[in-house]
């Protein structure tokens, strides 16, 4: 139950960024039972490659405790993370990601790269699959459809 409430507020998160016409990814953090940040995909929005929920709520999040050390701390997103958000998972130590659908394009804890398959690594996060797998496939595949419908308007 606690997963489902968490994975809501970052489907909540995913919906402002799909009326912003952003990629509708929401991430939330939780450090005992404590929101410590929430944010969407703001790629658009600073015309930054790396303004992904996930890395936005982590610097939120390192903010909010002074420190990059997020040990503890759970993450739920509703796509899985590409490499990019998996190296910054795995560097601030973050305890375990849940997350709704996998990315078959471009994730890198299950989908491309199995993270728990390469060696060496310095941290490796529990990964729960799945939370809220629907709903999290339906904001993506909806926004995607909307996309193709302007773009062949055009």
């Amino acid at each position: 139950m606690e997963d489902q409430k968490y994975m809501l507020m970052a489907l909540e998160e995913a919906k402002i960024a799909a009326l912003d016409d952003e990629v509708p990814v929401g991430c939330v953090i939780v450090k005992d039972g404590k929101v410590l940040a929430r944010s969407h995909n703001q790629k658009e929005r600073f015309q930054d490659v790396s303004a992904h929920a996930e890395l936005l709520a982590i610097r939120e999040a390192e903010e909010k405790l002074g420190t990059w050390h997020l040990d503890g701390a759970i993450l739920y997103v509703t796509l899985e993370p590409c490499m990019m958000c998996t190296g910054a998972i795995v560097h601030s130590r973050i305890r375990q990601v849940v997350f709704g659908t996998k990315d078959p394009k471009g994730g890198a804890l299950v989908s491309n790269i199995k993270l728990e398959e390469v060696k060496g690594i310095n941290h490796y996060p529990d990964v729960i699959e799945g939370v809220m797998k629907e709903e999290c496939a339906t904001i993506l595949k909806e926004y995607f459809r909307w996309k193709r419908s302007c773009k062949a308007k055009n």
